[in-house]
């Protein structure tokens, strides 16, 4: 099975060759990395040409830019990976593993890079909440067949919460694969904001999206 690597990027020339260099192995493997650009002004795109099989432009917005590489993405299995998260070495034969297993999508539990206490905790949090719940967040590194999007359909394109909407269509196709390798992702959205603020921000967030508020309105408030 080939994998393709979908890549959304704005502006992370910080954090994106890192990134995109621990996928050399999984090139080298026939897998392909798809870089899809929102119109950085830093040296993002020439860092993804250095490292990507393609690099892309999209609309800005990181559901748009993933609808974008799955437009062009030529594997039997997609995954959906964040600028500034890495994965581990044998991650794509565990997700292989899995969908040969009969699990149409998966998510990997998620390793938070500060050192602070408080990310250790986040970090237990959010992989047994998306255990029980079969909802996966974009830092966890979803995967899909391609033949659960010729079901659900791509991304909803909208500005938050993409990912919850997604996950909620793939469940009802079954219930995710929960690799329990970590993918290692940054923490610096938690060191920036402040880590309790943020993620009382994200708690506040989805209630007010399950309680109906649209993410249109949530991104003009909080975005």
């Amino acid at each position: 099975m080939k994998v393709s690597v979908i890549v959304p990027a704005l502006n992370e020339a910080e954090s994106l060759a890192e990134t995109l260099m621990s996928l050399a192995p999984h090139r080298t493997q026939g897998h392909e990395v798809i870089v899809v650009d929102g119109g950085s002004n830093d040296e993002t795109v020439s860092i993804a040409e250095l490292h990507a099989d393609k690099v892309l432009q999209g609309d800005v917005g990181r559901a748009k830019q993933m609808n974008r590489g799955i437009e062009e993405a030529q594997g039997d299995i997609l995954l959906f990976l964040h600028a500034d998260t890495r994965l581990p070495a044998d991650a794509l034969a565990n997700m292989i593993n899995a969908v040969e297993d009969g699990y149409f999508w998966g998510r990997f539990n998620v390793q938070l890079s500060g050192k602070h206490f408080l990310f250790r905790l986040i970090e237990r949090m959010m992989n047994m909440r998306s255990c029980l719940t079969g909802i996966a967040t974009g830092d966890q590194a979803i995967f899909v067949s391609i033949e659960s999007l010729d079901i659900i359909g791509a991304y909803p394109q909208i500005p938050l919460m993409e990912d919850i909407l997604f996950s909620k269509r793939l469940r009802d196709l079954g219930w995710p694969a929960c690799v329990s390798q970590k993918v290692i992702t940054s923490s610096r959205r938690w060191e920036d904001r402040g880590i309790v603020r943020t993620v009382l921000l994200m708690w506040r967030l989805r209630l007010l999206f399950f309680l109906g508020v649209p993410p249109e309105k949530l991104a003009q408030k909080y975005g």
